[in-house]
Order: C-alpha cells, then sequence, then structure tokens
C-alpha cells in the first residue's frame, strides 16, 4: 500500500463544502474521490487538511489516501485533471510515509481573507464585500487582540459542549494591497467558521460600529457584546499547510 498526498486548489463557489455527504449533494471530496475510483478502480477515502466551508476556496488543501495501485504518480494527476471539473485542480502530488495524516500532521494552517470596500462582478466569487470604506488601521488594532491561545467558540458554529475548542494564532494581520485588503491568519488549527466570524467581527469595527477594545474583550471573555454573524464565504481561502 502507498500513501499517497495531494495538493489541490479548488473555486468552492459551487459545491457545499469540503467534506463528502449523502445523496447527490456536491462538495469536492466527493468530486475527487469519485474520480480517483474510476481512475484505480478501487475504493478511495480521502484524508484532508481541513474542512472548508461551502463556498470557500482552497489555494493549498493537502489531502491523503491509502491505495494498492502502483500507477505512476504523474499519470495519476495527468488523469484526475483531465477529468476533473475546471473548479477543482490538483497542482502537486508524492508520496509519504505510511504515518503521514494530512489533517494530524499538519503543524501550521493558513487562511487569507480578501475584502472589497465596493461591490464588483468580475470578483464577487473570490473576494467579500464591506459596502463602505474601512479604517485599515483600526482593523489591525482588532487583529492584534486574535494573536495567542483564546477559546475561540463564541467565534465558531461548533456544537455546544464540543471540545478542544483553544487555537494558536501565531500571525493575524492586515494588508492593503491595491484596491483590496486582505487577512493572512496562521494558527495550528481552526474551528468551524472561525475565521469568517473573526473576519466580519473586525469589519464592523473597520466600519466604526464597534471598538477594537470591546473585541478583545469578547475574546478574552468569551461572551458575546455585539451580534456575530460569519462574513460571506467567497472571500476566504485556505492558503497553505505547514508540514
Amino acid at each position: 500500500m502507498r500513501n499517497i498526498c495531494l495538493h489541490v486548489e479548488y473555486d468552492g463557489t459551487d459545491y457545499c463544502g469540503w467534506q463528502r455527504q449523502q445523496g447527490s449533494i456536491p462538495t469536492v471530496q466527493g468530486k475527487l474521490e469519485s474520480i480517483l475510483r474510476l481512475i484505480l478502480q478501487e475504493q478511495v477515502e480521502l484524508m484532508a487538511a481541513g474542512r472548508t466551508d461551502k463556498g470557500v476556496h482552497a489555494r493549498g488543501q493537502v489531502v491523503n489516501f491509502m491505495t494498492a495501485s502502483k500507477m505512476d504518480l504523474h499519470r495519476m494527476v495527468y488523469a484526475l485533471n483531465r477529468l476533473l471539473p475546471a473548479t477543482i485542480r490538483v497542482s502537486g502530488s508524492k508520496v509519504e510515509t505510511a504515518d503521514f495524516h494530512a489533517r494530524f500532521s499538519a503543524k501550521e494552517r493558513e487562511y487569507r481573507y480578501f475584502l472589497i470596500e465596493r461591490p464588483s462582478a468580475l470578483r464577487q466569487r473570490f473576494t467579500g464585500c464591506s459596502g463602505v470604506p474601512l479604517d485599515l488601521s483600526a482593523m489591525q488594532h482588532a487583529a492584534g487582540f486574535v494573536v495567542g491561545v483564546h477559546d475561540f467558540s463564541v467565534f465558531s458554529k461548533e456544537p455546544s459542549g464540543h471540545t478542544g475548542l483553544f487555537c494558536n494564532v501565531t500571525s493575524c494581520i492586515w494588508t492593503g494591497e491595491d484596491d483590496q485588503f486582505v487577512l493572512s491568519i496562521t494558527a495550528n488549527r481552526f474551528l468551524r467558521s472561525m475565521v469568517r466570524y473573526l473576519v466580519s467581527a473586525m469589519i464592523a469595527i473597520g466600519r466604526g460600529e464597534r471598538r477594537a477594545e470591546d473585541f478583545g474583550m469578547v475574546l478574552e471573555t468569551g461572551k458575546p457584546s455585539f451580534p456575530l454573524v460569519p462574513a460571506a464565504p467567497g472571500g476566504l481561502f485556505l492558503w497553505e499547510v505547514r508540514y
């Protein structure tokens, strides 16, 4: 048996997230597994570094699977990219050691959120939109509160009673690039929809509707002092996974 690792990028707009679901619901995992089964003529179960939500994209998703096939990796990737829809592409491959696991072997994950102030017909699939001018310095001030080890349950969709809600965020930075803002956030792990909730709260701060200090207090106490909603998924990318 070989443990195959694939690097995958995808436009998540038309998919109901990464994770396979029952029935004919379109997911990235479901589509990729079905094509692999066709190529390898065996059952395949993919393990992924991150389970992206509906509408979220990936530039650097990492997956692995066990296979008895001896097919050459270059041939496998070529066949995958010929048969996959244009919204999913395998960008790299390698044979890993037997103990490698795309999720559990990962040391850090980086997400990026792309945000514009005015709606764009051309970029709406890949950006969030504030609808109003934003104060970048205020958003960056708020981002500083995110760094460190926190219980992020208030900024997530994790079910109540779920364990393991602490994440160690090593970097959280807003930058301005051309006519858009970009949040880069790196952590050992992320809770479900965590980045989108954080982005939404920081957008409210950039609009002048909330104070960065209040945001920091929510992180410290775990008790929201203002309504929390997730930002639009289209601006979010799983950018890189580090091992």
